[in-house]
């Protein structure tokens, strides 16, 4: 192991910074007006991390975005991480993940048509084409972008994850950081992700003190609330087991495509399910000798009390996929994910935060 560990980095590490010295480069470039920022007269809002993967930023964007709908005209657009399609795409209610990328799609499922939601590679096109196709849209939700500096954000919300937070991880490819954690100056609003539920006030004051944040930025502290099981095919269920009320030695089989399935399962096995982790990578586009192998695998789960839990950005891919067994459709599950907020000084308090943000980068624009 610690062989591996020296390995990793003589030969990672002089990689990283040269990554870290093209990334500082590119930054200044920016600052500097090299290269070109796009101002629009409607606020937009960036949620983003400088971290590879697994901060949770698909909840926290429909977080804000159920928050921003009650007052504004929300516009949602993103690049559709690994979809099929290129350029500009409208998401309509004949879209499929392949179409505009599983988190768009589960975006428009959820707020569709109330929302309007694309997606576009380059960010200051797609804002151009959604406000030429609708132009009520008063406020855009940007998924992902941070990095994506073509636009001038009104407000950018960066999200760090508890348990791998910005300033005990290094850079790509030596660490998971895209850009240093100096990129949180850019940051209006902080967001620490997947807090433990009993966080204690020396592991807040920790947090803060590393941050080391300016005075006008915001930190905030936000862990998931799980919900009950949704079956993935509703039409084929006849029974929906309560999490919560789980019967002591009910096997589950976890199915995940996601970057960090350990809370999930953390959060089954606390609730007596006795769990058997099936992970692919993230955005995992599930093929049929995949679906072959999971149903192999349930097969050989003991006894009849038994279910495949998915999560939920794994079951919009599921739920599409033609491969999938019908004889599995009566059989899995998906859990909702919540984001609730749980700073002791903040609580409750990150949306008027937010909306008060976004109203005061109007003021001094």
């Amino acid at each position: 192991m610690a062989k591996n560990k020296l390995l990793k980095a003589l030969v990672f590490y002089p990689i990283s910074r040269v990554y870290g010295m093209g990334m500082a480069m590119r930054n200044k470039m920016f600052e500097h007006g090299v290269l070109k920022q796009t101002e629009f007269d409607v606020p937009v809002v960036v949620v983003g991390n400088i971290s590879v993967g697994g901060t949770g930023k698909t909840p926290h964007v429909e977080y804000i975005v159920n928050a921003l709908m009650r007052n504004y005209n929300v516009g949602v657009l993103s690049r559709g991480y690994k979809r099929h399609t290129q350029g500009f795409v409208l998401a309509t209610p004949q879209s499929r993940p392949e179409d505009i990328g599983d988190e768009s799609y589960q975006i428009y499922r959820k707020f569709g048509p109330r929302v309007t939601v694309a997606v576009c590679e380059k960010r200051v096109d797609g804002i151009r084409k959604m406000l030429e196709i609708n132009p009520a849209i008063n406020m855009f939700v940007l998924d992902d972008a941070f990095q994506h500096r073509y636009v001038k954000p009104s407000v950018a919300v960066v999200l760090t994850e508890f348990n791998h937070p910005v300033f005990a991880d290094s850079l790509l490819p030596y660490g998971r950081l895209r850009e240093s954690a100096d990129a949180l100056n850019r940051a209006d609003i902080v967001v620490v992700t997947k807090c433990p539920p009993d966080m204690k006030p020396m592991q807040y004051r920790i947090f803060k003190e590393k941050l080391n944040l300016f005075p006008f930025q915001k930190l905030f502290f936000s862990r998931y609330r799980y919900g009950h099981l949704v079956p993935v095919f509703e039409e084929q269920a006849t029974e929906v087991p309560a999490v919560t009320t789980m019967r002591q030695g009910v096997n589950v089989l976890l199915v995940t495509g996601v970057a960090n399935p350990k809370p999930l399962a953390r959060y089954l096995r606390r609730n007596k399910a006795k769990v058997k982790l099936k992970r692919f990578s993230d955005h995992h586009n599930f093929t049929s000798s995949d679906l072959t192998a999971i149903e192999r695998e349930f097969a050989l789960l003991e006894g009849d009390d038994k279910f495949i839990v998915t999560t939920e950005k794994d079951a919009v891919r599921l739920l599409n996929n033609p491969y999938f067994p019908h004889a599995l459709k009566s059989r899995i599950f998906y859990v909702p994910i919540k984001v609730e907020f749980i700073d002791e000084d903040e609580s409750g308090k990150f949306t008027p935060t937010l909306e008060k943000t976004i109203r005061n980068s109007r003021l001094f624009k």
